[in-house]
C-alpha cells in the first residue's frame, strides 16, 4: 500500500483536511464516477455540498466568503481530491477554484468580488476560463478574439475552443484583444461573461478520450455586448494576469497527477496481492513488485516537489521555473505510472468497469492540457542557471 507519508510542511488541520475529503469522496464520488462519465457532466449538487463545506473557496478572502487559507493548504486538498477515480470530478472543482475564479480575486473590483465570489465559494454560480483558441493555446499573445469597446459596453467577436466547464458555466473569463494595434502579449484584456449573454452560444459540447464526467465547450462570441463594468482589472492588462495564474493552475495539475499516482498504485498493490496465476499471487513476481516500489519512489520524489513549490509560492517566491519542472515531471510521471498499473491488472484493467481504465484515460490529458510537457521544459530551458 502506498503510503500518504507527512511532508515538513504538514500542520495537524492538513490531516483533518485529507481525512474530511476522503469521506466525501468515497461517500458522494465514488459510487457514482462510472455513471457520471457515461452522462459527461457531473452534477451541479454536488459543488454545492462542497461549498457548503467550504472547500470551493480556500484561496479566496473570507470577506467574501473564501477560507483565506495559504498555497500549502489549497494543494492538500488538491491533493486529496485528486485520490479520487474520477478525474472529470476533479478537473470540473479545480478549473473552477484554481484556473478560472482566481482571475475574479485577483483583479476583480471590490464590487466585482461582492458581486460574484460569495456564490462560487458556495458552489452556487460555476466558473470557466476561456483563453485558447483553434490557434492559440500556450502562446497565449497569439489570441484573435476582439474586444471593442462601445460606448459603456465591449463587443466580443471571436471563438474559443477546449474550455473545460463551458457547456454548464455560469460566468466565463474570457481573454480578447483590446488593442490589435499592440505587439506581442500587449492589447491583452480579461472580461467577465455571464451566462445568457446575448451572442455568446456554445456551438458545441466536445467529446473527449477522457475527463468524460466533465463538459468541455467550444464557445463563440458573435457581437456579443459584454458591459464595461465587466473589465477585470485594467484595459490591455490581460495577458500578464493569465500568466500569473498559470502557476496556480500548473501546480494544480501536478497535485492532479500525484493524487492520481498514488491511487492508480493503491488499487494496483491490492489487485496483485489478490490476484492469483500460476498457483501464487502476482506480488510474488519480483519484476512486478520492484516496478511498483520503483514507481512509488519517484512518487514520493515528485510529491515533496509538489509540496516544496506550494511553500515558495507562500513565501513570495518566482516559481516559474520551479512550477514548469513540477508540470513536465508529474505529467509523464502520471502517465507512466498509470501504464504499469494497467499493465499489472492484465484484461480486467482494459474494461470500462474498471477504476484503472477511467483512470488512463483522464491521466493522459495531464502530459498536454495547461501546458503541454514540451513547453513547459522549454520554460525551463529559458531559466537554465
Amino acid at each position: 500500500m502506498v503510503s500518504m507519508m507527512t511532508t515538513p510542511f504538514d500542520r495537524p488541520e492538513h490531516t483533518d483536511l485529507r481525512t474530511q475529503v476522503a469521506r466525501f469522496i468515497e461517500r458522494e464520488v465514488e459510487p457514482h464516477a462510472l455513471a457520471w462519465d457515461e452522462a459527461g457532466v457531473t452534477p451541479r449538487e454536488v459543488l454545492r455540498k462542497m461549498g457548503a463545506l467550504g472547500w470551493l473557496g480556500l484561496l479566496h478572502p473570507a470577506e467574501f466568503g473564501g477560507a483565506g487559507a495559504d498555497m500549502l493548504t489549497n494543494v492538500v486538498f488538491q491533493e486529496a481530491l485528486s485520490r479520487s477515480t474520477s478525474g472529470g470530478f476533479i478537473i470540473t472543482v479545480l478549473v473552477h477554484t484554481d484556473m478560472a475564479s482566481p482571475h475574479l480575486v485577483n483583479a476583480g473590483s471590490a464590487e466585482q468580488k461582492a458581486r460574484w465570489l460569495p456564490a462560487i465559494c458556495r458552489g452556487e454560480l460555476i466558473t470557466a476560463v476561456a483563453v485558447t483558441e483553434p490557434d492559440a493555446g500556450s502562446d497565449v499573445a497569439a489570441i484573435r478574439t476582439r474586444a471593442v469597446r462601445d460606448g459603456d459596453s465591449y463587443v466580443l467577436d471571436g471563438s474559443k475552443i477546449f474550455i473545460t466547464n463551458g457547456v454548464h458555466a455560469d460566468l466565463v473569463f474570457v481573454a480578447a484583444k483590446t488593442d490589435p494595434q499592440a505587439k506581442g502579449s500587449r492589447g491583452i484584456s480579461i472580461f467577465a461573461v455571464e451566462k445568457g449573454t446575448p451572442g455568446l452560444t456554445v456551438s458545441r459540447a466536445l467529446k473527449k478520450q477522457g475527463w468524460l464526467a466533465s463538459d468541455t465547450a467550444e464557445l463563440v462570441f458573435d457581437r456579443c455586448r459584454v458591459p464595461a463594468a465587466n473589465l477585470l482589472g485594467d484595459e490591455n492588462a490581460g495577458f500578464y494576469a493569465v500568466m500569473k495564474n498559470f502557476q496556480v493552475e500548473r501546480i494544480a495539475l501536478g497535485s492532479m497527477a500525484i493524487g492520481h499516482c498514488l491511487t492508480a498504485l493503491d488499487l494496483t498493490y491490492r489487485y496483485v496481492t489478490t490476484r492469483r496465476a500460476f498457483g501464487a499471487p502476482l506480488w510474488d513476481k519480483q519484476a512486478i513488485r520492484q516496478k511498483l516500489a520503483m514507481l512509488a519512489a519517484q512518487v514520493e520524489a515528485a510529491r515533496a516537489f509538489l509540496y516544496q513549490c506550494a511553500w515558495q509560492v507562500d513565501q513570495g517566491h518566482d516559481v516559474v521555473r520551479e512550477v514548469s519542472m513540477l508540470k513536465a515531471l508529474t505529467g509523464e510521471l502520471v502517465n507512466d505510472v498509470m501504464y504499469a498499473c494497467q499493465q499489472f491488472h492484465g484484461g480486467m484493467g482494459y474494461m470500462r468497469e474498471s477504476a484503472i481504465e477511467r483512470l488512463v484515460r483522464d491521466a493522459r490529458v495531464l502530459a498536454i492540457g495547461g501546458g503541454a510537457t514540451e513547453v513547459m521544459l522549454e520554460e525551463v530551458a529559458k531559466r537554465w542557471r
